[in-house]
C-alpha cells in the first residue's frame, strides 16, 4: 500500500470560479486516494411498463440508462428522473426503489436475482408490456471503515444527466464493457467487474464534482465558499500540524466565531473535529501497511500518547487500532450473486 503523502500537490487559488472548482478536485483527489471499493457484481435488466424494483439497504449501487427513462426513489432524498444516456449512484447503501415514475407494487431485487440469475447470465427482465427501459446496474460496498464519513456528506442520489455533455463517451464505453461481462459471464469476469465499477464510481464523482451543483454538500461543497475553502486547503495541505481555530481563521481571513460558525454550517463539523477525523482516517491508511507500528502512527498523526490515539481511533471506526490490519468488513446482502465462469 502506498504511504500518504502529508504534503500533496498545491492547490490552485482559492478565489474564483476556476479556483474553488481545483480545489474542490484537488480535494476529492486526496479522498480518493483512500478509497478501497470492492464490485459485487454487474447486470442488465429489461423492464417494460408498468414496473418497480425494491433494493434492501446493504450495498451502494450505480445504473447506467440504456434505454428508456426510470425514477429513483432513495430512502433519504427526493425522486430522482433520469433518461437514457444517464448515470446514476447510490453510494450509502440505504435502500431505494427504482421504477417507470407509476404506482406499481415494488418487486424485491434479490427475489428476481434468484429467479433469473445463471452462472453464465446475469440479466432479468420483469413489468408488462409497456414502454421499455434497459440498464446496466451495479452493486459494490467500501472496503474500509474510513468512507461512511466522507459518503455521508454526499447527495442520497448523484445523478450525472447526459443532457449536459458530462457522460460523453467514456460512459458508453464503460457501459458497453459492463454488458459483455453482465451478459456472458466468462472466467476472471468477478475480478473484471470489480476494476470496471471501481474506474466508474470515481470517474462518476470526478465529474460531479465539477458540476454546479456540487456546491452545497458538506465538505466537498465548503469549498465554494472561498474562505472556508483556504482552511481546508490549509488542513489538507498540513493534516498533522496542530491547528487552532484562530490559525484558520486567519488563513480564511475572518473572525474566530464568524469562522467557527461559517465551518461548522458548510462542513457540518467543527474545524478541529474535522482535522481530528481527517487525521484518524490517514491513520487508519497507515495503520494498514505491512510495517506500521501503533506507536509510530500514533506519532505520525500527531498524538502525544498511545492510549490517547487508541482511544479518538476506537471512538470513530469502532476497532483498536491494533486491530485495523484485520478488521473484516461487515457482512453483505447475502442474495447478491456473484461468480466466476
Amino acid at each position: 500500500m502506498k504511504r500518504h503523502d502529508p504534503n500533496p500537490a498545491s492547490h490552485a487559488p482559492s478565489s474564483g470560479n476556476a479556483g474553488m472548482l481545483a480545489a474542490r478536485v484537488d480535494l476529492l483527489s486526496q479522498m480518493l486516494t483512500l478509497i478501497r471499493l470492492e464490485g459485487e457484481l454487474v447486470f442488465a435488466a429489461e423492464l417494460t411498463q408498468p414496473w418497480a424494483l425494491r433494493f434492501e439497504p446493504g450495498s451502494a449501487y450505480f445504473f447506467v440508462v440504456l434505454e428508456g427513462e426510470l425514477t429513483v426513489l432513495a430512502a433519504d432524498g427526493p425522486p430522482v428522473r433520469a433518461v437514457a444516456g444517464d448515470l446514476v449512484m447510490l453510494l450509502r447503501g440505504a435502500g431505494h426503489i427504482l421504477s417507470d415514475g407509476g404506482n406499481s407494487p415494488a418487486a424485491a431485487v434479490s427475489r428476481l436475482m434468484g429467479e433469473q440469475f445463471t452462472t453464465e447470465r446475469l440479466s432479468m427482465r420483469h413489468g408488462g408490456d409497456g414502454a421499455r427501459t434497459k440498464l446496466i446496474a451495479g452493486a459494490f460496498h467500501f472496503e474500509n471503515e474510513s468512507m461512511p464519513w466522507v459518503v455521508s456528506s454526499l447527495p442520497a442520489v448523484i445523478h450525472i444527466p447526459k443532457a449536459g455533455g458530462q457522460t460523453a463517451t467514456w460512459a458508453e464505453g464503460l457501459a458497453h464493457f459492463m454488458m459483455v461481462e453482465a451478459q456472458e459471464v466468462h472466467p476472471g469476469s468477478s475480478i473484471m467487474i470489480s476494476r470496471l465499477i471501481d474506474v466508474l464510481v470515481i470517474r462518476i464523482l470526478r465529474t460531479w464534482v465539477q458540476m454546479e451543483k456540487a456546491g452545497d454538500s458538506g465538505w466537498l461543497g465548503a469549498l465554494a465558499d472561498p474562505r472556508i475553502s483556504r482552511a481546508l486547503k490549509a488542513i489538507h495541505d498540513e493534516p498533522f500540524r496542530r491547528w487552532s481555530v484562530i490559525e484558520l481563521a486567519h488563513v480564511a481571513g475572518m473572525s474566530r466565531s464568524s469562522f467557527a460558525e461559517r465551518f461548522s454550517a458548510l462542513v457540518k463539523e467543527a474545524p478541529l473535529s474535522y482535522q481530528s477525523r481527517w487525521r484518524l482516517t490517514l491513520a487508519l491508511d497507515l495503520l494498514r501497511q505491512a510495517d506500521s507500528r501503533v506507536s509510530d502512527v500514533a506519532r505520525q498523526v500527531g498524538y502525544d500518547s498511545d492510549a490517547a490515539f487508541s482511544r479518538a481511533f476506537k471512538a470513530q471506526f469502532g476497532i483498536a487500532p491494533v486491530h485495523a490490519r484485520r478488521a473484516t468488513p461487515p457482512e453483505r446482502q447475502s442474495s447478491l450473486i456473484q461468480s466466476d465462469g
